[in-house]
């Protein structure tokens, strides 16, 4: 599903943001990229969705090589992938619904169809009633669990979270995390980045350790 080979990303010179990451990762796995601040785990998440091209090196998503890609077929590459931020990144001035649809109707999905799609994402994360509402009107975590429906809405292969929980309480981190479980658990891969070992420890699934650019040893917790 996801392969990196001897990836080296470099943004100034002398400093290698990634260096000779080499990393595959099977379909239906969970796996936590993780590591201190700066140690290059939103710089690998990036460089899978393209917007970060390595300097070395190839990765291949979903079977493309993600940097021989031309541009104008990146969003091919994007309609397999959702993608939750850490700050959101929802549209202020559009609402729940919008905020979810809006990758739908890029691709020209029929409105009854998408209407459909939309609610059953919100639903999934408990967020349907909050449908007509703006984001200003929601909780933090309540923003993020929109966030988390727009991304699935599409029903992707593969899901990236980067700092998904970094705003949240611990309550409301379990709960997202037990939701990025059950997106699992359909069969969808999540790579998620995260600085938290306790959510890690108490989770569990595959560790990807990450240091000054570099893959450290690290096993199952």
């Amino acid at each position: 599903m996801i392969e990196l080979a001897r990836v080296w990303v470099q943004y100034h010179k002398p400093h290698w943001a990634l260096s000779d990451i080499n990393l595959t990762i099977n379909k239906g796995e969970f796996c936590y990229i993780t590591g201190p601040s700066g140690s290059g785990k939103t710089t690998l998440l990036r460089t899978l969705n393209r917007e970060v091209i390595p300097t070395h090196g190839q990765v291949f998503v979903a079977g493309r090589n993600v940097g021989q890609l031309p541009d104008p077929k990146v969003h091919l590459l994007r309609r397999v992938m959702g993608i939750v931020f850490q700050d959101f990144r929802l549209l202020p001035h559009k609402r729940v619904f919008d905020n979810v649809a809006i990758a739908l109707r890029v691709q020209g999905i029929p409105p009854r169809d998408l209407k459909r799609r939309v609610f059953i994402a919100l639903r999934m994360v408990s967020m349907h009633h909050r449908i007509w509402d703006f984001p200003s009107e929601l909780s933090y975590g309540e923003q993020q669990r929109v966030a988390v429906a727009r991304a699935v809405v599409n029903n992707p292969a593969i899901l990236l979270a980067d700092e998904p929980t970094g705003n949240l309480d611990p309550e409301l981190a379990s709960e997202l995390m037990g939701l990025f479980q059950e997106i699992n658990r359909q069969g969808t891969t999540v790579v998620l980045c995260t600085h938290d070992r306790d959510l890690i420890r108490r989770f569990g699934g595959r560790i990807v350790l990450l240091h000054e650019g570099k893959l450290q040893p690290r096993g199952r917790t």
